[in-house]
């Protein structure tokens, strides 16, 4: 199911500006959000997230028409994956921004491919993030470095690959965040790092108190990263994702307890907000 210029789609084919920044230049956010029984689970904040990104890269969004799109797709599909997708909107040859932008906004929904927690395998990469990048930090439409380093690690039979960033410092996944368990301890890579500001991130971060663990946004080289008691990624579609493998390394991450803790949080959250899990 598709959302655009206000309304709900079945194709995927529409007209579209040859022009637009998007297509030519990557110019453009989206974001993705988990939809249960007809509800975005944590709405606001996928809202807000794209409304910043939006900001960041001086792209004029309106938060109204992207949540009347969002409820309607997440409508439509029940239980499923929900995107949207910002451009910049056409623009004349060049880099240079256009002097009278013309947003375009679109969206997508579509059912899950795979398990809510999946377990992972994830594979290291010679890619690198660039955490200089303020593009890092948000869901920014060039994704080639994600695409080919994936590749690269699932040739190698990986579900998901591990970025470091310029300094050799952890920084995320392809498409997740990624957290390290040492006892009662989490460790995230700070955004600084090149990490993404994940929704399910600030989840985990915000429930720290609560469920009794400390959790700390400390760099962290591969080496050090390696001697973890468990991994564990988050995104708002595999959720809280135990990480049993990097490369030859094991990991008893399904079974540790703060995943397990999280995964039953995260469950009754989003009963909580949508009306069932």
């Amino acid at each position: 199911m598709f959302w655009f210029d206000g309304a709900l789609r079945e194709r995927s084919v529409v007209p579209f500006d040859l022009t637009d920044r998007g297509l030519n230049l990557g110019d453009g956010i989206f974001d993705t959000s988990l939809a249960r029984n007809g509800r975005i689970f944590r709405r606001k904040s996928h809202i807000d997230r794209m409304a910043d990104a939006a900001e960041i890269l001086g792209i004029p969004f309106d938060e109204t028409i992207a949540e009347t799109a969002l409820d309607a797709l997440a409508a439509a599909i029940g239980d499923g994956a929900v995107r949207l997708t910002l451009t910049r909107g056409p623009g004349p040859r060049g880099l240079s921004f256009p002097k009278n932008p013309q947003p375009f906004l679109f969206g997508a929904a579509a059912s899950l491919r795979g398990p809510l927690f999946p377990v992972l395998k994830l594979g290291t990469t010679s890619i690198r993030r660039n955490e200089t990048s303020p593009v890092s930090r948000i869901k920014a439409l060039p994704y080639l470095d994600s695409v080919l380093a994936l590749e690269q690690a699932s040739a190698r039979g990986a579900d998901e690959v591990l970025f470091e960033n310029t300094h050799s410092r952890v920084a995320c996944l392809a498409s997740a965040n990624i957290f390290a368990v040492f006892g009662r301890q989490l460790v995230t890579p700070p955004l600084s790092d090149g990490a993404l500001a994940g929704t399910t991130r600030a989840y985990v971060l915000s429930k720290a108190h609560g469920l009794h663990f400390d959790v700390a946004e400390r760099s962290l080289p591969l080496e050090k990263f390696s001697r973890a008691d468990a991994l564990f990624a988050t995104s708002s579609l595999r959720l809280i994702a135990p990480c049993n493998q990097l490369d030859a390394t094991t990991f008893p991450s399904e079974s540790n307890e703060i995943v397990i803790e999280l995964q039953a949080s995260i469950r009754e959250a989003i009963a909580g907000e949508c009306g069932r899990f």
